[in-house]
């Protein structure tokens, strides 16, 4: 079940392997690792998909120049996103597939979900990510790369020409406070990090006053996203008739995953606050829940 004229945010390993060699289809291989940045692009220098590029999440799916007050993985602009893309020889009509080693949090759905931003459709996350092709015994590409190597040619004078920036609605951490009380807002980390038992990554542990919690491991079972109507009846139990979710999480990637899951259960594209509990707790003003 997918949003109305929305199709599948997924594809299957054997659909995927039945589309390789299609000449316009493009396969970004985003593995990533937040402990180790260098380890996704080394997997992928070592064995990938066959013909697919990488896209970085700190390079190329975030740009770190901006301030902390747009969290730890701010979104690039469309204009450098777009340099990005004409790398990777996407065009607003090329079929894209985005995988990862597997959950697709780390960094499948952030990668799906700028290109949905981007004003994109034709975009799909690989169900399972690079675990399930190599389980299915399908080929794979272990030609050695250089670890510089799968970005794609420079595109010199890329533009956002074609392309529809702010496709996918975002709030700032203002509107956040001033809507807070009057939204709801799901907060995608794990329970520990949201109740403010740990918190191993920014300053501060706890959550936004108000937001309810949906682990972005809730959506998936043995690695791969759990069927759209069991995604329906879990998401449904969260949110009341007619309620667009706010989505957050650490840094607004994992939160992405919430978003692809919502859309695989048939909700229209979420709102995403992509400064998320790092933007948040930037400003030591801002007030922090603690428990569940």
């Amino acid at each position: 079940m997918t949003a109305k004229n929305e199709p599948s945010p997924l594809i299957d390993v054997e659909t995927l392997r039945a589309l390789l060699g299609t000449p316009s289809l493009r396969v970004i291989d985003a593995r990533f690792d937040l402990a180790d940045p260098a380890a996704g692009h080394r997997a992928f220098a070592a064995s990938r998909i066959p013909d697919a590029v990488y896209a970085h999440l700190d390079d190329d799916l975030s740009d770190h120049a901006k301030p902390a007050s747009e969290g730890r993985h701010p979104l690039p602009d469309p204009d450098r996103f777009a340099v990005a893309l004409a790398r990777w020889r996407i065009t607003p009509a090329t079929p894209v597939v985005v995988y990862d080693g597997g959950s697709g949090a780390m960094a499948a759905a952030r990668a799906w979900w700028l290109l949905r931003w981007m004003g994109h459709t034709d975009v799909r996350v690989l169900d399972g990510g690079f675990a399930a092709w190599v389980a299915a015994g399908v080929p794979v590409d272990a030609t050695p790369l250089a670890t510089d190597a799968g970005q794609g040619r420079d595109e010199g004078g890329a533009t956002t020409a074609g392309w529809h920036p702010g496709s996918a609605p975002t709030v700032d951490a203002a509107t956040v406070a001033a809507r807070a009380a009057s939204v709801v807002l799901v907060d995608a980390r794990a329970r520990e990090r949201f109740r403010g038992d740990v918190e191993p990554l920014d300053p501060k542990a706890g959550h936004i006053p108000g937001a309810l919690n949906r682990p972005f491991a809730d959506n998936l079972a043995s690695g791969r996203f759990k069927p759209a109507a069991q995604l329906e009846t879990e998401w449904r139990a969260l949110l009341a008739e007619g309620a667009t979710p706010w989505l957050t999480c650490g840094s607004g990637v994992t939160a992405c995953h919430n978003a692809l899951a919502l859309m695989q259960a048939g909700w229209p594209m979420p709102v995403l606050f992509p400064a998320s509990w790092s933007g948040w707790v930037s400003d030591a003003s801002r007030p922090v829940a603690t428990g569940d």
